[in-house]
Formats: C-alpha cells, structure tokens, sequence
C-alpha cells in the first residue's frame, strides 16, 4: 500500500480593489450563468442584490408566519385558560373577552417574530458555519478591511478550471486564487504472482 496525494479544487477567488469594479464583475458573473458564486465586501454595496441577480429575501415571509402563530397560539390560550379551563363570571361578564387578551397577543406575536427572525436567518444563510474553503486564502482577510472578492465554486455546473479562470481574468482583478483541498488516498496494488 502506498498514500497519494492529489488536489481537488475547490473554489477560485477573484480580488477587486474598488466597490464599483466589483459591482461590475458580479453584473458579468451573473450574466455568464454561475449559480454558485458570491461577492465578499467590507461594507454593503448599493445595487450589489440586483447585480447578482438575488430575489428577495423569503426571511420577511418566515417572520410573517411566525407572528401569526404567536397572535393566535396566544389567543387559542386565553380563550382555553379563561374560557374552557377554568372560566370564573364575575359581574355578568363573558369568562373570554377579547380587549382584555390584546397586550399578551402583542407580545407572544412579538416574542415569536423575534424567534423566527433569528432562526430564519440562521437557517437561510447556512450558520453556524465553521469552516469555509475561503478561509484558507491569507488575502481573503482584507475582505473585512478594504478588498472586494468574488469566489466561484466548483461545485457550479459551469465550473471549469481553465475557463472560469480565462473567464475571471477577463473581469480585470488585481489577484485570482485557486483554492484547493488537500485529498490524500492509499492506492492497494494486488499480489503479484
């Protein structure tokens, strides 16, 4: 038995060194037809979700769902508490009155929209995630200081090594990096005879 190693690439990670450059090049990746590709900048740039092509956003519509179910799980518990479970009359009133429940509505719809904002998140953006390829690169640090990076996966189906390399330096970038893993196998030959 013998250990080889080979490498298997994993993304390619483009460096721009002005918003606008990279609002451009992420216009011209969304135009060639990646689909697994992102843009990593320090700071929000204007126009970036159309340049990319991002719909919007699905968290609005997880946090919608989740207050309604805190409005009504509330309401559904006052009525049984009140109503159904241990109805007290005092004065002629209706053991469930609706006013009354309103300021523990409000705050379970809050209390439940708050959850469902945190997790979609969570859930949307893939976190906690601990360990990314883009990690490996020692120049991807900038990107929280004052460089913009593109990375192309190559899980995308249109991932190429020598095409999306020729593709990414038509996008004019000061560096293109190679990301890869390190794969280490044991090769077994058979008894020879």
């Amino acid at each position: 038995m013998t250990a080889k190693t080979t490498y298997r690439p994993l993304l390619y990670l483009a460096e721009f060194e002005t918003p606008a450059q990279v609002l451009k090049a992420a216009e011209r990746v969304r135009d060639a037809g990646y689909r697994k590709w992102d843009v990593h900048t320090p700071f929000p740039i204007h126009g970036m979700d159309r340049a990319m092509g991002l719909p919007d956003s699905r968290l609005g519509w997880i946090v919608l769902a989740c207050g309604l179910t805190g409005c009504f799980f509330a309401l559904g518990l006052i009525w049984w508490a009140n109503g159904v479970d241990y109805p007290l009359i005092i004065g002629g009133k209706a053991p469930f009155s609706l006013p009354s429940s309103v300021p523990v509505m409000f705050e379970l719809t809050v209390l439940f929209s708050a959850f469902g904002a945190v997790l979609g998140m969570l859930g949307l953006n893939r976190l906690p995630m601990h360990h990314h390829p883009l990690f490996q690169s020692e120049r991807f640090e900038r990107a929280t200081d004052d460089r913009f990076f593109i990375s192309i996966e190559a899980s995308d189906e249109k991932f190429d090594i020598e095409e999306t390399r020729a593709f990414l330096e038509s996008l004019s970038p000061s560096h293109i990096e190679l990301i890869e893993e390190e794969v280490q196998f044991k090769e077994v030959k058979g008894d020879e005879e």
